[in-house]
């Protein structure tokens, strides 16, 4: 990491003076020395979707807004198995099962369970994004092979009350504490183009440096009709690749891993690598189209670049 970026406020002055192409230079130099040419790529499946009692604003699957994400009751193992396999069969290396909801029911527990068995015996590193878990539940999952616990704090504690009222920054780090404790490995990150300002993402840049978290997923908001944010500005494609860099200087040696919103940088999307990013959600997002696996898998080896698939 650069001498420049020892303290937040000295990260924030560093931001607004270094010209975005040296920066961009800096970061992609970065992403060689810790990741060199790999790049991983990990997928999910929205195992659970809709009738979510929680208000986060960026978020169509919550019951207070209207929009036309689908709602239906968690999947049965083997058609998570079956996306996990489909995602294998294109060099996704981490498959993670997504649900809606502040945390799932010790009935959906065990089935998710029982998914995470299958797909850990089948060689694909099992991943979960299932709320607000404690200790006790994530050990449970880790029994069955849950290798990694997705929480994403969103955004600084600062703005974090801007974007959700029933539950808090604090419930968050609670549950990444947990999965710390239970020696799973943790990836958050977060919402971009919330309203947050350059502040609000140097201080999560910090946030999840000093949590010492292993991946950081970076989603760029799309505005979704029927929620708070339908009508929040996107961010420009600079402003996108600069949010990248940062993240990369700051977490030199961590997975920087590109996920929701990726068609915002258009013609600039090809330069996710070079901004310093080293990790691809690939397919479908939650209640939104990603690119196909075959797209991205052109879209690495176009860069020069080679995917990272071995399961040890």
């Amino acid at each position: 990491m650069t001498s420049e970026l020892n303290s937040k406020e000295a990260t924030l002055k560093f931001l607004e003076t270094t010209d975005f192409y040296e920066l961009i230079f800096m970061a992609n130099s970065e992403r060689k020395k810790y990741k060199k040419n790999k790049i991983e790529l990990c997928a999910i499946v929205n195992a659970k979707s809709g009738a979510c009692p929680e208000d986060c604003s960026f978020c169509s699957q919550s019951l207070r807004w209207k929009t036309h994400a689908p709602a239906y009751p968690l999947m049965d193992k083997y058609e998570i198995l079956k996306r996990a396999l489909e995602a294998k069969n294109y060099k996704v290396k981490r498959f993670s099962i997504v649900i809606s909801g502040i945390k799932p029911s010790k009935q959906e527990m065990k089935k998710i369970a029982e998914a995470i068995e299958t797909i850990a015996k089948n060689g694909i590193k099992p991943c979960a994004s299932l709320g607000l878990l404690n200790y006790d539940e994530i050990s449970y999952l880790k029994d069955y092979g849950l290798q990694r616990l997705h929480c994403n704090i969103e955004t600084s504690e600062d703005f974090f009350p801007k974007i959700c009222t029933t539950h808090s920054f604090l419930d968050k780090v609670r549950t990444l504490e947990a999965a710390k404790k239970a020696e799973v490995s943790v990836c958050s990150g977060g919402v971009f183009g919330m309203g947050e300002t350059w502040k609000d993402r140097v201080d999560m840049a910090y946030f999840l440096k000093e949590f010492n978290v292993d991946s950081v997923p970076i989603n760029f908001l799309t505005p979704i009709k029927g929620t708070p944010l339908e009508s929040q500005p996107v961010l420009s494609p600079l402003e996108a690749l600069k949010i990248i860099a940062m993240f990369r200087l700051i977490l030199p040696d961590k997975d920087i891993r590109i996920c929701g919103g990726r068609p915002l940088l258009g013609e600039f999307a090809s330069w996710i690598f070079i901004s310093g990013a080293n990790a691809l959600m690939t397919g479908d997002y939650l209640t939104t189209h990603g690119r196909s696996y075959n797209d991205d898998l052109k879209f690495v080896e176009n860069h020069g670049l080679e995917v990272d698939h071995v399961v040890p």
